[in-house]
């Protein structure tokens, strides 16, 4: 059985740096079993992937990027406490924030970005419950935010 570095690497994707904590509090928390992530924005290299509230600046489609590229940071969040992702036993929960426009009901589509990467990494074991929540604004104008819940071994 392929080991999630191995789904990664077949998806051609590596887990990025940790993003460096926008304010006061750390990039991700172990307590007991489980590894609680801090929201993670869609940050590439030091940029955001796009800004802007989705249904009006950003598209659904490139939200549901960026929605992908959050739940590889928050990965990186976990990985700098795991050391490796062959620890996760389990995706528990997933939290996505999605600035949207006023009239923009499609948060649901917009998560999936993050939740199917999940399930393509760790099969089974990514399968999770799921909140997605339509947001005024997100820090730094992200368009989505993304938190993890993953239980470790």
């Amino acid at each position: 059985m392929a080991t999630p570095e191995q789904r990664l690497a077949e998806l051609g994707l590596e887990i990025p740096e940790v993003v460096a904590p926008l304010a006061s509090y750390v990039p991700a928390v172990r307590s007991g079993s489980y590894v609680y992530t801090s929201g993670q924005v869609p940050m590439v290299k030091g940029k955001m992937l796009a800004t802007g509230k989705v249904g009006a600046e950003v598209d659904a489609e490139l939200a549901k990027e960026a929605a992908r590229v959050c739940a590889l940071n928050a990965l990186a969040a976990v990985c700098s406490v795991t050391g490796d992702l062959s620890a996760v036993t389990r995706v528990v929960k997933v939290v996505g924030y999605v600035a949207s426009a006023p009239e923009f009901t499609g948060q649901p589509g917009v998560v999936n970005g993050a939740s199917d990467l999940l399930g393509q990494i760790f099969g089974d074991a990514g399968v999770h419950a799921r909140s997605a929540v339509g947001v005024a604004a997100l820090p730094l104008d992200a368009p989505v935010e993304v938190e993890l819940i993953v239980e470790v071994g």
